[in-house]
């Protein structure tokens, strides 16, 4: 009887001490990923909506109340605009700034009323991202408007988890979909009625169109486009966007991923990375969309980095296609910064005012002008090459992975193996856990007769 109090102690120490404090880590990483705006919005009188064409077929691309997934959002909507063949807009139940997954902050074009009423239909195509269901009263306006919109006349394309939020709707039961491989087996027990599919990079339904994770989406976007403009017009958005798998265009049969050990890096890196990396974003005017998803889908979605917006004015800064970003942080007003990330091969010209005036702040943070030698590379390669040397190899892989990113054969991945803290802290976290059980056991469980 004592043996078994006392190696009920050391069990019950043990997950209170290390998995106590992992889970708290883990929550606080997601708070910080999921972070919405919550400043003084400054004046947005001026922003800036593309105009609107009657004789081209309309993208809307959805925004959540709470969070939007940043790479599901930003890049179908960049390629779209590649085309100049569609009316891009970025869509949300109403006009406040709307967040994306690692702080990058966004002025919606339209309210889904003000869309309704500028179309008097439904939009041609729906782009559908992953958006967390946090709230049931603040999600539920996209549930509806999805649901409003989906005639015969609309293609629905959902990116990775916007799966889920598809299926949401029910308007996938019955029908094949594809989803992130990290969330199928989940999916498939709470919405059964769907046939999952695991070894598509996308998979067409009708007027649906659902991908796999992230980069899967880049095909299911090309596929769409290779259909109503034709393969010449999606092939030239993959050579200028240096994208290497158009093959998987024709053909998305893959070997999917599954749930491996070297992915408990991920877990740890959420859970017990505590001394985040703190690094800056540059917003400047031009800014290109997949750029700016190379930054935030990479280094804030590996649990080792907090990513800050800084712009130089409070005034919303315009990317390369027409999007409306609102920083967090003025220069001159910025926390201190380990670094800060400059994205865009022509960015040491396209920014030379922000980049000056950051040199003049007297802010010690080394610029990081990620795709400066990168005109001809895919803009996710120099993100995992740098995140391996600030964090580890095992960080930049599991990156890939997440992102569902199969082209990572020509990668230059140097760095430690893996993360000293990551797996360090929960060692210690166990080492005190049986010490303090050690403790109890003296104190309290010898000595008492059982």
């Amino acid at each position: 009887m004592k043996t078994v109090l006392r190696i009920s102690i050391y069990l019950i120490v043990f997950v209170v001490v290390v998995g106590g404090a992992g889970t708290i880590g883990f929550v606080n990483t997601m708070n910080d990923v999921m972070s919405v705006y919550d400043k003084a919005a400054p004046a947005l009188a001026n922003v800036q909506v593309p105009k609107y064409d009657a004789n081209k077929p309309t993208v809307a691309v959805l925004l959540a109340n709470e969070s939007t997934e940043v790479f599901d959002f930003l890049v179908p909507y960049e390629m779209f605009a590649m085309t100049e063949a569609y009316n891009v807009y970025s869509v949300a139940p109403d006009r406040e700034i709307k967040s994306l997954t690692g702080g990058l902050d966004v002025v919606p074009h339209y309210s889904f009323d003000e869309m309704d009423a500028m179309l008097g239909k439904s939009p041609d195509i729906i782009v559908i991202p992953f958006m967390p269901i946090l709230d049931e009263k603040k999600y539920a306006p996209v549930r509806e408007w999805i649901r409003k919109n989906a005639s015969a006349q609309t293609t629905l394309l959902s990116i990775c988890n916007g799966a889920e939020n598809l299926a949401d709707t029910g308007l996938l039961n019955g029908k094949s979909a594809a989803t992130h491989w990290g969330d199928i087996d989940r999916l498939m027990k709470q919405y059964p009625e769907v046939q999952w599919v695991k070894d598509r990079r996308f998979v067409p339904q009708g007027n649906i169109v659902s991908s796999a994770g992230l980069t899967s989406g880049i095909d299911a976007t090309l596929y769409l486009i290779s259909q109503q403009l034709g393969e010449d017009a999606a092939k030239k958005v993959a050579v200028e966007m240096n994208y290497p798998s158009y093959d998987y265009v024709k053909n998305p049969q893959m070997k999917p991923f599954t749930v491996g050990l070297g992915d408990i890096t991920f877990i740890l890196n959420n859970a017990y990375q505590w001394n985040k990396v703190k690094a800056g974003v540059l917003l400047y005017n031009g800014v290109d969309e997949l750029d700016l998803s190379a930054a935030f889908d990479t280094y804030a979605a590996s649990g080792t980095t907090t990513t800050l917006t800084v712009s130089s004015s409070k005034e919303p800064i315009v990317t390369k296609h027409g999007l409306n970003l609102v920083a967090r942080y003025q220069i001159k007003s910025v926390p201190k910064l380990a670094k800060m990330i400059v994205v865009g091969a022509e960015a040491e010209s396209a920014a030379v005012k922000d980049i000056n005036e950051w040199n003049a702040s007297g802010n010690s943070a080394k610029l990081l002008y990620l795709h400066r030698e990168a005109a001809d590379r895919f803009a996710m390669d120099p993100a995992f090459e740098d995140l391996a040397k600030q964090e580890d190899i095992g960080t930049a892989k599991f990156a890939a992975k997440r992102l569902e990113y199969r082209a990572t054969d020509h990668l230059r991945l140097e760095g430690r193996s893996f993360s000293f803290e990551a797996f360090g802290i929960p060692v210690l976290l166990g080492a005190l856990s049986l010490i303090v059980s050690f403790f109890i056991d003296q104190r309290f469980i010898r000595r008492k007769k059982i």
